[in-house]
């Protein structure tokens, strides 16, 4: 007999309390054991999720109540895992739109609720974080309604279900005045409001495969809702592509269904519900798992493309292999179109040099979230400066993608920011104030435009901004733009960085480097203060004489390093430089090591110019 089945998709903007909130669901619905250990955030399973405190890959949950299972979905809330989000989207049949109390929609609340809606879904509106100190429910709920009619909602999505919540805390109501007590009401109102899976379980079976991964034990695992019929174990069936094209013909080795944050075996699966399945090598995300019978798959919805792209070379630099694993053209390819089969988001490309590959994504943290991910696996890289993905229209005009960028800052800082964005080719659309001495100005500018523009913005709010972007469209190239405005320190020598040299070069710029730190030639060391590059010595130690005078012994005073992260240096180099990254270390070097070639190339490109 066949449970009675709800699936819901948890949708929101980054950091708005998802994943959190599931975790106070799975404790009191008893998927946790009263004693059992349980890590904050337990849906964050990857390490990088962990650190970075957000929701990278979509991920499964089961829970039971009142005889039900609710199938819960956890989405990611940063714009550049949209691809992901989309995707989930064809799981669920309802949604609970998550805001915060005190921000209110922001960009992907937006472009969630958009996909949503475009589903003909009917979302519940879950106001969050409601014993923040700086909350206005009140208006959010007003600024959500607004949102919902600039998206052009039908009449019943106007209509939606309002709850108030604290998903830290573990209570939800329908009224602020209501008790607060468990998340019982919002369970129920799950039940009640989200229509069961609208499927058909006397036909063939056929499911649509949304996630793909890859388990030790099982090899290529396909996640996907059953959209029709049923399926046993070992039952014959084949994998269709969705101009209806027979991929592949097999077996269903494995069948799985989610209990709590666990996948478990089961014999059979009916319409309607999310499994896993193993025993096909071919199927990928959107074709169909259906019975040899089917002839027409299930459509599914076209994921964007990527707008944002950066080569991976192997690393060839004078320190190439002595820290990583896997150093080789063929292990970084391997890699990254494995990458490229389980993330539909990312594209890589084969270049004319053999040992350089192109990988597009959505956006800057993305793409280095990836990054990241192979430095931890062993690998050693180079990589370039992020460029954006041009297209042409049909009169041949090129066009570039826009972004809409949502700021929040306070009123002293409204003026620099203005500044910054206008430079960078930014057009303000609103300005408004957000309440508590905040303004909150909305952009439209060119992915280009910000590139490396998130730590200048945080230096010039003193850190005290907020800034949220989304992919809008392409629109007709807005023109050239200024790269960046100093040069860099560039080393001279090969060997470990002396404390005395640093000091008397101080003054040049600011360093990224600090004592014994292992240089080469053509690395880059700091920043110059002027707008032209700077080779220095960096090794020059204290010339030692038997003469002592007075001041000559003072102790050197250094000035501590500016620090740079892996998306930071991605988004800081030009053209003519790379990012070394090895599991231990991240430098920053010119693509042409050698003085004299670098020099060459200057002269050439002059006489180009």
């Amino acid at each position: 007999m066949q449970q009675a089945i709800r699936n819901i998709a948890i949708i929101a903007h980054v950091d708005h309390g998802k994943t959190t909130l599931i975790d106070s669901l799975l404790q009191q619905t008893g998927t946790f054991r009263e004693n059992q250990q349980v890590t904050e955030r337990v849906m964050d399973s990857n390490d990088l999720e962990k650190e970075r405190g957000i929701t990278i890959l979509a991920k499964c949950t089961s829970v039971n109540f009142q005889g039900t299972r609710i199938n819960i979905i956890d989405t990611p809330g940063h714009a550049d895992f949209g691809g992901e989000v989309e995707r989930i989207l064809s799981m669920a049949d309802g949604v609970v739109l998550l805001i915060d109390s005190a921000e209110g929609p922001l960009p992907q609340t937006k472009f969630v609720l958009t996909k949503a809606l475009a589903k003909g879904i009917r979302p519940i509106v879950l106001v969050n974080k409601i014993d923040r100190s700086d909350a206005r429910p009140d208006e959010v709920l007003n600024e959500v309604f607004d949102l919902f009619v600039a998206l052009d909602a039908s009449d019943e999505q106007l209509d939606f279900p309002v709850m108030y919540a604290s998903g830290r805390d573990g209570w939800a109501a329908d009224s602020l005045e209501a008790p607060r007590e468990t998340l019982t009401p919002l369970l129920e109102l799950v039940i009640n409001h989200v229509p069961a899976p609208q499927v058909d379980p006397d036909a063939p079976f056929s499911m649509l495969v949304t996630l793909l991964e890859s388990d030790p034990y099982l090899g290529r695992v396909l996640t996907g809702k059953v959209y029709s019929g049923s399926a046993t174990i070992n039952m014959p069936v084949k994998a269709m592509s969705l101009d209806g094209k027979t991929l592949e013909t097999g077996r269903l080795t494995k069948l799985q269904t989610f209990a709590g944050v666990q996948r478990v075996m089961a014999e059979k699966v009916y319409a309607g519900d999310i499994i896993a399945i193993a025993g096909m090598q071919e199927a990928s995300v959107a074709d169909t798992i259906c019975d040899q019978s089917v002839s027409v798959p299930i459509t599914a919805a076209p994921i964007d493309p990527p707008t944002m792209a950066i080569t991976i070379h192997v690393n060839d630099s004078p320190f190439a292999g002595q820290e990583g694993t896997k150093v080789t053209s063929r292990m970084i390819r391997d890699r990254l179109l494995a990458e490229a089969e389980t993330n539909v988001a990312i594209t890589v490309t084969e270049t004319a040099n053999s040992d350089a590959y192109e990988v597009g994504g959505r956006g800057e943290l993305q793409l280095g979230v990836l990054i990241e991910t192979m430095r931890r696996e062993g690998f050693e890289l180079s990589v370039s400066r992020p460029r954006v993905l041009y297209k042409h229209d049909e009169a041949g005009n090129l066009l570039e993608p826009i972004e809409e960028i949502l700021i929040d800052v306070d009123e002293e800082y409204c003026g620099v920011v203005v500044e910054k964005v206008s430079m960078r080719k930014g057009l303000m659309t609103d300005m408004r104030p957000s309440g508590g001495g905040k303004t909150r100005i909305t952009f439209h500018a060119p992915s280009r435009g910000l590139i490396g523009y998130q730590s200048e913005f945080l230096t010039d709010t003193r850190g005290t901004g907020m800034m949220n972007r989304m992919y809008l469209g392409h629109e007709n190239y807005k023109g050239d733009l200024g790269g960046r405005n100093r040069g860099a320190l560039i080393s001279t020598e090969q060997g470990e960085a002396v404390g005395f040299a640093i000091f008397n070069l101080q003054e040049r710029g600011s360093m990224f480097i600090k004592p014994q730190d292992k240089v080469y030639c053509g690395m880059i060391v700091g920043e110059h203060s002027r707008d032209n590059d700077l080779e220095i010595n960096v090794l020059k130690g204290k010339q030692l004489t038997n003469v002592r005078a007075s001041g000559t012994d003072e102790a050197i005073r250094l000035v501590p390093p500016r620090i740079l992260t892996l998306e930071d240096m991605i988004s800081y180099i030009e053209e003519d430089e790379l990012v070394e990254v090895t599991p231990k270390t991240l430098r920053l070097r010119k693509k042409l090591l050698d003085s004299n070639e670098r020099k060459k190339l200057q002269r050439a490109s002059k006489k180009v110019g």
